[in-house]
């Protein structure tokens, strides 16, 4: 295999070849391969026909799933290389089966490059953000950010389809907004207390007994609701979309996102993983990295890492391109296109090799927008760049450059201690600046040149590896078997990581971190929507400890005066968390008493 990093699609349900390679046979290969230094990732589309009734059939319990023992029909499945155009095959990488066949390139016009630098023809950025502004003046606590994307809307929108799919399998589920709440709460609360098997939260053991869970919502109660849990109409699915179950929601999510998000001069594009075997269930290759399983997402991000845009990857075969470029360009266009629904403002978006090409920067610059991104060698039409064994002779910080005449898009190749290629359509190289770099040798920091789009990128790119990196620490554990099943916990996460951000930039007093914001809301999303007709003389307890934990309250303005649970005269605010109002004067001795 290859050092490089490499991609499959896993085909469940389609026809294929009698020669296909199976996904057991690349896990063997990749297991038994020594000289890998790069992740593998497994990419599994959705079924040809996900639309099919038989989808939604649960086939077992996914508690303690692991990598290493996935079923037959997924180990069986044909494996197909994702044909995006990123990266030529070499010849000792594994003969898997064509995804589509190559359509013939056609001939692009020849490009004149010069030496100098770019001259672009921006408007600098001057917008300002009124809607963070008003956020700001509300003083949101945590679950009111996180309805911002969870909306009364949205959770009427679930409880109905829910409703709807249950009365199509013959079974009155009777699912109300406080419940489908409850479930919610316990989805978050997985993410930072996990148990083997889930219906541990219920059991009476003194050491797996959960009673915010288990005074919350009865076991079988819980079951029921997630094994319907349902997002779309049937009767009414759009065959050709692989993810036609979720793309009500979404849908709905992705309008939230973009409604609440910061409006930023920079963004960051790039690849995500839903995972679909669990945290722990990735399978480990022998250099120790990791070989995640899921469907992958594209998406759009803010440089501090707030999910902007998203959308599952279908492949080549379900999603059409723009303009002659590969899969992954024509993401970067549908998203850009969804940016500026908000204005036509000069946007500056970061993506990497996976994306970048001459022809996607002259498409971006016509549509006004910046992008800068790092580029593989034949993309770059030719350029007349030194080669990279040739600045690998010369000292670190050496760099070459040129520059289109015609679409004034700039590539630039920088060395140091490897070659990086960068191309971009807004910056150039000047200012030139200074980069620390550490000497392994004399075990010291010296001074690099660094051209300016080199550093920018440095600086402003990575939003997606942040909202990754966030997701990951407390996501969801609990899943299903329905291949839609982890996407209902992705959404969640993208949504909690989203208020976070937003907690970050409008919080005028101390800020809480993500595990303490995860927190608050699965307490108070627990405790305000718990079945009090099952909760017996436990309701009373329940009150008393979350009423002195010190943990997550807020003070909320209420419409309707009640009287103060102090002072007992009228009031109107009230502790999110404890559901009792309280004034202001008398709020931090109320929580002490």
């Amino acid at each position: 295999m290859a050092s490089t990093s490499s991609t499959f699609i896993v085909g469940r349900g389609a026809g294929s070849k009698p020669k296909s390679t199976k996904l057991l046979e690349v896990l063997n290969a990749l297991e038994e391969e020594e000289s890998s230094h790069s992740r593998e990732e497994i990419f599994i589309a959705p079924p040809d026909n996900a639309s099919g009734d038989f989808t939604d059939e649960d086939s077992g319990d996914e508690d303690g799933r692991r990598g290493s023992h996935l079923p037959g029909s997924v180990l069986h499945a044909s494996v197909v290389p994702e044909d995006s155009g990123t990266e030529e095959e070499e010849e000792d990488e594994l003969q898997l089966q064509p995804a589509m066949k190559r359509q013939k390139a056609v001939a692009e016009p020849q490009r004149i490059w010069t030496k100098r630098d770019i001259r672009p023809n921006f408007s600098s950025w001057t917008a300002s953000d009124p809607h963070i502004e008003d956020l700001k003046s509300q003083e949101l606590s945590p679950v009111g950010l996180f309805e911002l994307f969870f909306d009364g809307g949205t959770i009427n929108f679930i409880v109905n389809e829910t409703n709807r799919y249950a009365w199509q399998k013959n079974v009155n589920l009777g699912l109300t907004a406080q419940e489908l709440k409850c479930v919610l709460g316990i989805l978050i609360l997985s993410g930072y207390i996990s148990y083997p098997r889930r219906r541990m939260f219920w059991e009476t053991s003194p050491d797996s007994h959960h009673h915010l869970v288990a005074d919350a919502i009865r076991r079988d109660r819980f079951e029921l609701i997630f094994s319907y849990l349902h997002f779309a109409d049937n009767t009414e699915l759009d065959e050709s979309d692989r993810f036609a179950k979720v793309r009500p929601l979404i849908v709905r999510m992705n309008c939230n996102f973009q409604k609440h998000a910061p409006l930023e001069e920079f963004y960051s594009f790039g690849e995500s993983m839903c995972e679909y075997f669990g945290h722990r269930g990735s399978k480990q290759l022998r250099a120790g990295k990791p070989m995640r399983l899921g469907y992958k997402i594209w998406c759009g991000t803010t440089s501090r890492g707030y999910l902007v845009w998203f959308e599952p990857s279908q492949g080549t075969l379900f999603t059409k391109s723009h303009g002659g470029l590969d899969l992954g360009g024509s993401m970067v266009v549908k998203f850009v296109d969804a940016l500026q629904e908000r204005g036509c403002l000069p946007y500056h978006i970061f993506f990497d090799k996976v994306f970048t090409s001459v022809k996607l920067m002259s498409i971006l610059r016509k549509k006004g927008v910046k992008a800068t991104g790092t580029v593989r060698e034949y993309r770059t039409e030719r350029c007349p760049l030194k080669d990279p064994k040739e600045l690998k002779k010369m000292k670190r910080g050496s760099f070459d450059y040129k520059v289109d005449e015609s679409e004034e898009v700039i590539v630039c190749r920088w060395y140091d201690g490897s070659a990086v290629t960068v191309c971009s359509n807004a910056v150039g190289i000047e200012p030139v600046g200074l980069a620390s770099h550490h000497s392994g040798t004399t075990k010291t920091r010296a001074q690099v040149h660094q051209p300016s789009l080199v550093k920018l990128y440095q600086e402003k790119g990575g939003g997606v590896r942040r909202m990754d990196q966030n997701m990951a620490k407390y996501k969801v554990k609990i899943r299903g078997m329905k291949w839609y099943s982890s996407f209902i916990g992705y959404v969640v996460d993208a949504a909690l990581n989203n208020a976070w951000q937003l907690h970050r930039t409008c919080s005028h007093d101390a800020q809480v971190d993500l595990l303490a914001f995860r927190r608050y809301v699965a307490c108070v999303y627990l405790e305000s929507n718990a079945d009090v007709s099952s909760q017996g003389r436990r309701s009373r307890r329940l009150e008393t400890e979350s009423r002195f934990d010190m943990v997550g309250h807020w003070i909320v303005h209420q419409d309707k005066r009640t009287r103060c649970a102090l002072c007992h005269s009228q009031t109107n605010t009230r502790c999110e968390k404890c559901q009792k109002g309280v004034h202001a004067k008398c709020f931090r001795e109320y929580h002490i008493r």
